[in-house]
């Protein structure tokens, strides 16, 4: 690849992640330059595989999307050429240059797999295991490409991206709403006798909402806790991969004060000072 060539894949992939991912592009931003690049092909991989149920009509449509992936990562794996695709190509360089745990890519795929089945978690254990499985092996990656693999750093990482992932389900409940699907787990929404077709799934929050979301957001709070009590232990080199915090807590913040109604504005609307939070935290070394 020419070094003409080369610049204007990473552009494009910084594009790409800045339009689909802009948390995660951000906290890219925070990387070494030699690292950033690897960081924005995980998280490339990741929306290309994230999106999965979003543009299939139908299962079987999204095994085979995501079977493509699979195939992709074999041949990396395995030593072959890439595939000439914006986003394999410098993800196998990412994964040879800082020889990336392949497991960690399986584990996300086979997570996204859960997607296509548009069933709710049984109970809230059932929903942080997919939280967990869809994405900390994420954060486990970032930490590998910025060298943090200590264990301080891995379980600070599993804890983040569990926090991380939960958060953002809460924030996403209208936009699953609107698609008539259900993240919540199915134990507390029966507890709380939580209308769904004709409450949730019409896009309004019922008075039971709070009933469901606050225990979930307790959980994310918890593994958020968890993340930052290792913080004397964890390298500052390991700060880019677990940023995300800093983002979910004022997700979780504002929720909170919105008291627990996804559809709020304050809630639903950007939050301006997402880059800011992101500095103040990189600047003091805190996640």
């Amino acid at each position: 690849m020419s070094d003409a060539r080369g610049s204007s894949s990473r552009s494009d992939l910084a594009r790409l992640v800045q339009r689909h991912d802009r948390d995660r592009f951000l906290t890219a931003l925070f990387a070494p330059e030699p690292q950033r690049a690897a960081l924005l092909a995980l998280y490339a991989f990741n929306y290309e595989v994230a999106k999965t149920r979003e543009i299939v009509s139908e299962p079987a449509l999204g095994r085979i999307r995501l079977q493509f992936w699979r195939d992709s990562l074999e041949s990396v794996y395995a030593g072959a050429p890439p595939r000439r695709h914006e986003v394999i190509e410098p993800l196998a360089a990412a994964i040879r240059a800082r020889g990336l745990t392949r497991d960690y890519f399986e584990r996300l795929l086979t997570a996204r797999e859960r997607d296509l089945a548009d069933e709710p978690p049984e109970d809230l254990a059932a929903l942080e295991a997919y939280a967990e499985a869809s994405s900390a092996p994420l954060v486990l990656l970032a930490l590998e490409t910025l060298g943090a693999t200590d264990q301080a750093s891995l379980a600070a990482g599993r804890a983040v991206g569990t926090a991380y992932a939960l958060s953002g389900l809460l924030r996403a409940v209208p936009f699953h709403a609107r698609a008539k699907r259900l993240y919540l787990p199915r134990d507390l929404c029966t507890a709380a006798g939580l209308e769904i077709e004709r409450g949730l799934f019409e896009l309004r929050a019922p008075p039971r909402l709070r009933q469901v979301l606050a225990p979930v957001a307790e959980r994310a709070s918890f593994h958020l806790a968890t993340a930052r009590a290792l913080r004397r232990q964890v390298p500052r080199l390991a700060l880019p991969a677990l940023l995300p915090a800093v983002l979910a807590q004022a997700d979780l913040a504002r929720l909170k004060r919105a008291g627990y109604d996804p559809f709020a504005p304050a809630v639903a609307g950007v939050d301006p000072w997402r880059g800011w939070r992101l500095y103040i935290a990189a600047l003091r070394r805190r996640y």
